[in-house]
């Protein structure tokens, strides 16, 4: 959410395919993916594209060759997210911008713990803010909404499974992430020494993980 393409520059994925979430479901989400992708694909997503990716792979398991989840959350939203939602829509409405927002929020984003981010990663994240927009960050928090646990139905995943948990998010905590793991057979936990946005701050060691993985 609130994010783009940017998020995996430095993490050797060129080539890939990278959509925009853009759709005020995740059902809605799921079915403008299927539509739009190859037959058959490795599927990667973070947080709220994690969330996206176990719904895709719900409903279309044999498109799917392998699924990598990065800092995300497989339950259902509280209702202090749901009204952290609300509010942030109110506000675009009001006139805030995704960059101002993404501001409030980068010291969880970046995992900051008492010395502040570089200069120029702190740009980067408030710059993808400004280019996702207000109507897609609209959407995005609209799509939130519409979540629902994932968490029991994982363990009917058959897909090969990648986890890798910031160990630093206070956003989707490790312990979310040892729940996703436990619950799906086929699946492996890496840790990174890293807050949310794992590909941004640690991509060389991301894109190891994920190509070494896609490799195995």
């Amino acid at each position: 959410m609130n994010c783009t393409a940017d998020l995996w520059s430095g993490c050797g994925l060129e080539g890939s395919i990278m959509p925009s979430l853009d759709e005020p479901t995740i059902d809605g989400q799921v079915q403008a993916l299927l539509d739009t992708l190859p037959p058959r694909f490795a599927l990667g997503g973070l947080s709220l594209g994690g969330i996206v990716g176990m719904a895709l792979c719900r409903r279309a398991p044999e498109r799917v060759t392998r699924l990598c989840l990065i800092s995300t959350n497989a339950k259902a939203p509280t209702e202090m997210q749901r009204k952290g939602w609300r509010i942030w829509r109110d506000r675009l409405a009001s006139g805030a911008t995704p960059a101002d927002l993404q501001h409030e929020i980068l010291d969880a984003l970046l995992g900051y713990s008492g010395r502040p981010p570089a200069a120029q990663l702190a740009q980067r994240v408030l710059r993808m803010g400004s280019d996702t927009g207000e109507e897609r960050l609209d959407a995005q928090l609209r799509m939130q909404a519409s979540r629902v646990d994932q968490l029991s139905s994982l363990r009917d995943l058959k897909t090969p499974l990648l986890v890798i948990s910031g160990t630093a998010d206070t956003i989707c905590p490790p312990q979310y992430h040892r729940e996703i793991t436990a619950a799906v057979p086929m699946s492996c936990l890496a840790a990174v020494k890293t807050g949310h946005l794992a590909p941004m701050q640690r991509s060389e060691e991301v894109g190891w993980l994920v190509k070494s993985w896609l490799g195995s």
